[in-house]
């Protein structure tokens, strides 16, 4: 299935890109997205804590993704 993953903050300037169109296999959840992800982005942390929406609503690790779906991996925030 194809999903659009979102990035920001620090995962964009890592991957260089706001959105990319990923090939997720049937039955991958949120959370196996964004570690599959996190792993493509050698620069960020494996331990980095991100949130996870799809289709602009907040969403556990184990949400069951379709295909067309949108997922934004987020980071923490820090802010001054």
């Amino acid at each position: 299935m194809k999903v659009d993953v979102l990035f920001f903050a620090v995962l964009r300037e890592a991957a260089g890109t706001s959105c990319q169109n990923v090939d997720a296999p049937a039955g991958a959840t949120a959370g196996d997205l964004a570690r599959r992800v996190l792993d493509t982005l050698p620069s960020i942390p494996r331990s980095l804590p991100v949130s996870i929406a799809v289709n602009e609503e907040f969403v556990e690790p184990d949400y069951p993704l379709h295909d067309g779906d949108t997922v934004a991996v987020i980071p923490p925030v820090s802010g001054g």
